[in-house]
């Protein structure tokens, strides 16, 4: 499995994990000129929240847990894309959170998913 696959397997995961929870997904691969989000989902509240989720996969641990991938630097972009999204919406959205997924693909026994609320 080359790292697009990876990658494509990663989100296409998440993306049931987080269905599996009851969210609904609004949006994957948004891009803008200033980079791209990989899921934006609303989970359903009282109240709900519109939740941008960084997804990070790997297929083994040999550089550490998917999720170490996303650093502080990457947090600020995040944050950074989400306010152009909302920006972007018609109407304001009074709740928002940002996420990260992180996906193990290890070729000789099933995948894990991590989730990590509120990151950034």
């Amino acid at each position: 499995m080359g790292t697009h696959e990876v990658w494509h397997a990663g989100e296409d995961l998440a993306a049931r994990y987080l269905t599996g929870l009851g969210w609904q997904l609004i949006d994957r691969n948004w891009r803008c000129p200033a980079g791209e989000l990989d899921i934006i989902a609303i989970e359903p509240g009282p109240p709900a929240v519109v939740v941008f989720c960084e997804v990070k996969s790997r297929r083994g641990m040999g550089f550490g847990p998917p999720l170490e991938a996303i650093t502080a630097a990457k947090r600020n972009k995040l944050r950074e894309l989400a306010l152009l999204w909302l920006r972007g919406q018609p109407r304001a959205v009074p709740r928002f959170r940002i996420d990260g997924v992180g996906v193990l693909l290890p070729p000789d026994g099933p995948h894990r998913i991590t989730h990590l609320r509120g990151i950034g």
